[in-house]
């Protein structure tokens, strides 16, 4: 209903109302006010991680290799050092706000790299107490779907261009669903630009982990990072615009198949939304909200300023 509702052109045209932030939305409130059976548990677990991850992968239908060679090096700059240099203040700005160090490398991690998938990467070395990595999931989620809301707005009121807002999206968003739900708030080819932004910027969550158990390992920490190389829904994603690129599929058969990844999208943010309720953040305090605010201001910032100077 939430697609077809927000799909009519008038509706579209006038609010700017993308399905996927009204599908987790209802996901949210649903949790916050009435209790998800245990029976459902499995079904939300596949629509938030594999029905998701296949449907980001199915993005790449919406793209053609051009449109990546269009991106540019000065895009993907972009993304490395906004993600880096949010990684290294997130943490400074956590433990300056007392946060305990795991919650606060979690919370460093999720809010530079990716959102939850970056949380339980980094939580594989950082092996945080057992109410880090929730507390941390939790932040990244409020905050993200804040900027559902947010950035088109925003993106309207700075007067960006799809590409340029599609850039600062892919590069300051937390989590993939997030970044395109914001993109397609506002346009279909911001949407494209961020996710190829928002995979270049994920492509880097290997690294960061494996570099983060280095150091805990010389710092008095342990363990071993269980990251992929590279993201499989990446290769995927890859190959699905490589196809689309070569003009063998009939415009009727990739239509089809971009409603069909609609669809998936909408699976996987209802997903999400029916994971994250208000009183799940309650337990957390000020201190990992604030840090995550502002870890998410300073990136924000940064990758528009960048964007702005060198890919506008």
């Amino acid at each position: 209903m939430a697609v077809i509702g927000t799909d009519v052109p008038w509706v579209r045209e006038t609010f700017h109302v993308s399905p996927l932030l009204v599908v987790i939305l209802l996901g949210m409130l649903w949790r916050s006010i009435a209790h998800t059976p245990e029976a459902t548990q499995p079904g939300i677990r596949m629509a938030q991680r594999p029905i998701l991850r296949w449907a980001v992968a199915g993005l790449g239908l919406r793209l053609s290799l051009d449109e990546l060679v269009k991106i540019g090096g000065p895009a993907l700059a972009v993304v490395a050092v906004s993600t880096f240099v949010a990684l290294f203040a997130g943490f400074a700005i956590a433990r300056a706000l007392n946060v305990p160090r795991k919650l606060a490398l979690l919370l460093a991690v999720g809010g530079a790299v990716c959102g939850a998938s970056a949380v339980v990467a980094a939580d594989t070395v950082v092996q945080g107490e057992k109410r880090d990595a929730p507390v941390a999931l939790g932040v990244i989620t409020l905050l993200g779907t804040v900027g559902i809301f947010l950035y088109p707005l925003i993106g309207r009121a700075l007067a960006m261009n799809d590409f340029l807002f599609g850039v600062w999206d892919g590069a300051s968003l937390h989590e993939m669903a997030q970044v395109v739900a914001a993109g397609f708030g506002m346009s279909d080819e911001a949407a494209r630009v961020a996710t190829v932004v928002k995979l270049a910027r994920i492509a880097l969550l290997a690294p960061i982990v494996l570099l983060l158990g280095v150091w805990l390992a010389r710092s008095g920490g342990s363990g071993k990072a269980a990251v992929a190389p590279v993201p499989w829904f990446l290769v995927v994603f890859v190959l699905l615009a490589g196809l689309a690129s070569t003009g063998w599929l009939p415009a009727e058969w990739l239509a089809v198949g971009r409603r069909i990844d609609l669809w998936l999208l909408c699976m996987g943010m209802a997903g999400v939304g029916l994971q994250t309720g208000v009183a799940d953040l309650k337990a957390a305090g000020i201190g990992p909200i604030l840090a995550g605010t502002l870890q998410w201001v300073l990136l924000a910032a940064l990758s528009y300023g960048l964007a702005r100077v060198f890919v506008h």
